[in-house]
């Protein structure tokens, strides 16, 4: 995880199972408990925090809201459109006990994370909120220890978006797409690129590869597992696609922006990236791909691939001093009209499952099928409140080796040493 929250929804990700992690003595202890019992009753003026809104949709659903609330109004806080940036800023806040971040919004993989570390306010009791109606694979992002700690705002899977005018029928496994990469030669284009810069995408890319070629980041018990003959087939596939030229050698700086800008600027044959790219890629001025592009799921060995679950989450911190207004706002923004706005106007997964096969929605965003279909076949992120060293283990050694300073049987025995680290040593 995914990242302007609005145009990208990052993921941000690391496509691995779930690393079933207890936490002991990395809360706040009673005084985390009492901040997040403070203030439950206290209706009030908020604000709410999340990446850029460059898909202008925050800014509409705030104002809408402030026009009914006029004595609990909201004020968006903007950060940058870098994933790693918001992170950093949210953790200064929480640090400071900052009780001007009220509502933060946090990629799905964070949850953990904040939880553990006492700055999340649990929703239950007097800020429980209803999740019956949301998809279950949102909920459990939402959930650590067994306590729901945010609402599920928007979720995510990877789409393959391709030109149809170029390829009448979109490749279903790895094997098709490097085949049909022959026809972006042909036409003087790039053919494939992903998110490959040394960030929390190439997390995404890296794992969505080692799952989709039939291994795993980590096993069933949450122990690693990427130095196997299949974890390394997957990462062979995109360091030789970037040795033979079917990934353009400038995709080793791609995050999801430049691919999209790449795609859209009509340079790229095929484009792992977000269901965010859909709306923009319709609806920019600039786009050369309006009327030629179609989507379908991610390919992998054998047939559709293991896309990365994506999204976002929306969380009281526990310093927040009005926090009943803001349990009203959670449900405010998990609502169907507010998902169905963040499905129209942002191309953003809804976590209302229903809204899959709501006929008004389906006509104008004809991809919802197939982003279900990405979002029933994804992997999880790891839920486990040391994230930060796992997925820099996945991405220093993917990179190495996409680079060609490790070979892929080097890269596959570091992280597994360096995940090791990371998940037993804390």
């Amino acid at each position: 995880m995914k990242n302007t929250r609005a145009k990208m929804r990052l993921a941000s990700v690391a496509g691995v199972a779930v690393i079933g992690l207890t936490l002991a003595g990395c809360s706040s202890g009673s005084s985390a408990s009492d901040d997040a019992q403070s203030g439950t009753d206290s209706h009030g003026p908020i604000t709410y925090v999340q990446g850029k809104d460059n898909s202008n949709v925050v800014r509409p659903l705030i104002a809408k809201w402030n026009k009914a609330h006029p004595k609990e109004k909201v004020t968006f806080k903007e950060q940058s459109d870098q994933a790693d940036q918001q992170h950093d800023d949210l953790v200064q806040h929480f640090q400071a006990k900052d009780d001007g971040y009220d509502v933060v919004d946090v990629d799905v993989v964070w949850t953990a994370e904040f939880a553990a570390k006492g700055w999340l306010t649990p929703l239950k009791g007097d800020m429980k909120i209803d999740t019956s109606k949301l998809l279950p694979a949102t909920v459990k992002t939402a959930t650590y220890n067994d306590t729901l700690y945010a609402a599920p705002q928007t979720s995510d899977g990877a789409l393959l978006y391709y030109r149809k005018d170029l390829v009448k029928t979109p490749p279903t496994t790895w094997a098709e797409m490097m085949k049909d990469c022959q026809i972006a030669k042909d036409n003087g284009i790039g053919c494939y690129a992903g998110q490959f810069a040394k960030y929390e995408g190439l997390t995404v890319n890296a794992s969505e590869a080692v799952n989709g070629s039939g291994g795993s980041i980590l096993n069933k018990s949450g122990a690693p597992d990427v130095d196997t003959a299949k974890a390394k087939a997957g990462l062979q596939n995109l360091v030789d696609a970037f040795k033979d030229g079917n990934i353009p050698a400038e995709a080793i700086t791609y995050q999801e922006e430049q691919g999209r800008t790449a795609f859209e600027s009509g340079k790229l044959l095929f484009l792992r990236n977000w269901p965010y790219v859909y709306n923009l890629a319709k609806t920019d001025g600039s786009s050369k791909v309006k009327d030629t592009f179609g989507i379908a799921p991610i390919p992998g060995a054998d047939g559709v691939g293991a896309s990365t679950l994506g999204g976002h989450n929306a969380a009281i911190s526990v310093y927040s001093k009005h926090k009943a207004t803001a349990h009203d706002f959670l449900e405010f923004l998990t609502s169907n009209d507010t998902q169905k706005f963040f499905a129209t106007q942002g191309s953003l997964a809804p976590v209302v499952g229903d809204l899959y096969t709501d006929s008004e929605l389906t006509s104008k965003l004809p991809y919802l099928p197939t982003l279900l279909k990405s979002i029933q076949s994804a992997e999880p992120r790891p839920v486990t409140p040391y994230y930060p060293a796992v997925t820099k283990a996945i991405q220093d050694n993917s990179y190495a080796a996409l680079k060609g300073s490790k070979s892929v049987d080097e890269a596959m025995k570091d992280m597994e040493a360096a995940l090791k680290t990371a998940t037993t040593s804390n």
